[in-house]
């Protein structure tokens, strides 16, 4: 049974003794969950296929361009399979030291990660937000230990590190009430994705592949399509500088798009640039951490003054995004009122010309973008550079009835995405407030009319 080891007597001061309710049963961290470490993958053990190899890099942004694949079959322990719960225990400690749930296809944990099984006693999901709950103290014991940029947490930390938990039942109503708010967040980010795979599949049926194009070339009408969209489609393609084009459409320059703009850093050093700061100011790390093509908020804020020291200044809602460098392709489109860092360029687009469009042009041409880009240290591409790549423009007339179809669907996915925010806020909110008591479960309802 859970809590049977011995107590934590040494005392390590706050870091290894957080705080609990006095009536929960108090024991070592280590003993309420078997901690199964992953592997050291050699590269002679990667190939093109296969199952994934679960980095700290995959749990948090899933399985990508750069994940590693491996044939091979290692020991059923460290097969991660969809629902597991995993803990990253080395890394910078702020963004890397954490518990997950994994939600991606069966693979294979490296090392540096923990797969997390409760023991006999312990709620899965209250053990989640426990873990959650202690990630203060986890930051702090990697930071102690900090010399290279990364931290870590050991089996020894593990031991040493104070945990306590109610009866089961109240472990129960403590995951279903932080539990419910986590599900109603990620079906609002599954949602925003469905709805983002549509606007992306319309995009590409239209101007990438020209379906309605080569079925009008055929007699047939474009499928899924009204009279009126197809009309606005030519029955011919023709050859031309970015080879085969719709009859008409014209070959432009990303310059044609809108006013392109760069961004700055204000001196960090100087407060009046930052201190109690109310403007957005986004850099391209916020944008590897975005839910969605939209930009709602930013972590840093900077002040009247320090935007006077960026040329752009702030750029309107509805500017795209492109991130130019550290990694060249990030891409979303700005819900607010924002200034930029030296990191992007910015497309105010022109009036007739949707952002919506402009965005997964963007994309769709992210090859001839990066191979425009240049520098020695990491790849980087100049407005002067970004200006002139050719691109393809369609009538105007069809850029309307585009904006009419994708226009509602990211306005549904902005106001899932404020869904997200709010109800992220309210989790953070109550899990410190449950774990450590401040909040006992019979005053659940009296909370929330506070925070409503």
């Amino acid at each position: 049974m859970a809590g049977e080891a011995s107590a934590v007597v040494d005392d390590k001061g706050w870091l290894y003794h957080p705080y609990f309710p006095d009536h929960w049963k108090r024991c070592p961290l280590y003993s309420l969950a078997q901690w199964v470490n992953g592997l050291a993958f050699r590269n002679i053990q990667f190939s093109d296929s296969g199952l994934p190899v679960i980095k700290i890099a995959e749990i948090k942004g899933g399985i990508s361009g750069q994940t590693k694949f491996t044939q091979q079959t290692f020991d059923d322990a460290v097969r991660v399979r969809y629902g597991d719960l995993l803990f990253s225990w080395s890394g910078q400690p702020e963004t890397s030291i954490d518990a997950f749930w994994w939600r991606d296809p069966e693979g294979w944990l490296n090392q540096h990660i923990f797969r997390v099984t409760p023991t006999e006693g312990i709620d899965p999901v209250f053990f989640y937000y426990l873990l959650r709950y202690l990630k203060p103290n986890f930051v702090g014991i990697a930071r102690n230990k900090q010399t290279t940029g990364l931290g870590h947490i050991t089996k020894r930390d593990l031991e040493n590190l104070e945990a306590a938990y109610p009866r089961l039942p109240e472990q129960r109503a403590i995951a279903h009430i932080l539990g419910s708010l986590d599900d109603k967040i990620e079906l609002n980010r599954q949602m925003a994705q469905t709805l983002e795979s549509i606007a992306r599949a319309i995009f590409k049926s239209w101007f990438v592949d020209f379906d309605p194009v080569k079925a009008k070339m055929e007699g047939k009408q474009p499928e899924g399509m009204s009279e009126e969209i197809a009309a606005l489609f030519p029955d011919r393609l023709v050859d031309s500088e970015l080879e085969m084009i719709p009859e008409g459409w014209d070959i432009a320059t990303m310059q044609d798009l809108g006013t392109i703009k760069g961004g700055a850093t204000p001196s960090t050093k100087n407060p009046d640039y930052w201190e109690g700061g109310t403007n957005h100011w986004i850099t391209p790390k916020d944008m590897s951490n975005l839910d969605s093509i939209v930009v709602l908020d930013t972590s840093r804020k900077i002040t009247d003054s320090g935007m006077q020291r960026i040329s752009s200044r702030q750029l309107p809602a509805g500017t795209v995004l492109m991130s130019s460098r550290a990694p060249v392709g990030y891409l979303a489109i700005s819900a607010i009122p924002i200034s930029i860092n030296q990191g992007f360029i910015a497309i105010v687009c022109n009036k007739s010309i949707p952002n919506s469009y402009v965005l997964y042009l963007l994309e769709s041409n992210m090859d001839k973008i990066k191979m425009s880009s240049g520098g020695s240290t990491f790849s980087e591409i100049s407005k002067r550079n970004f200006r002139p790549i050719k691109i393809l423009l369609p009538n105007k007339d069809l850029l309307v009835k585009f904006n009419e179809i994708i226009e509602p669907i990211v306005d549904k996915m902005t106001r899932l995405q404020r869904e997200v925010t709010t109800l992220s806020s309210l989790r953070d909110a109550l899990l410190p407030k449950l774990i450590s008591g401040e909040l006992r479960i019979k005053d659940f309802e009296r909370f929330l009319g506070k925070v409503a």
